[in-house]
């Protein structure tokens, strides 16, 4: 239990610090960014959503889900290491999928398969 806990702070707090981070760079008034937290079902989400000039923006930025012990990385809109950031706050290599990386392509990915 106290990994899994570790582990959901590891994504929240990375995904926390990328929006204090980011602010201001890239985001307008009109433009929001949510971190979405489930930890019942272990599922962690960044969404934007919001209008910038006559284009409405609605979607993930990152997409986390934790299962059997595991932090899948389902999606990463950026340019951002998250796996650097994620070892850094004591998450193992080995307990890190790159889910939307390939199933035969992971074997590869120095990280988790599943």
């Amino acid at each position: 239990m106290e990994k899994l806990t570790r582990y959901q702070d590891a994504v929240i707090n990375f995904m926390r610090r990328y929006v204090a981070e980011t602010s201001q760079e890239i985001y307008h008034d009109e433009v929001q960014r949510r971190v979405l937290i489930d930890r019942e079902n272990n599922s962690f989400q960044l969404l934007s959503s919001g209008w910038r000039g006559n284009h409405y923006l609605f979607g993930p930025i990152f997409h986390f889900d934790l299962i059997d012990g595991k932090i899948w990385i389902q999606c990463n809109n950026t340019e951002r290491e998250i796996v650097d950031e994620l070892m850094a706050d004591g998450v193992d290599r080995q307990d890190i999928v790159l889910g939307f990386v390939a199933p035969a392509a992971r074997a590869f990915s120095g990280f988790a398969v599943a």
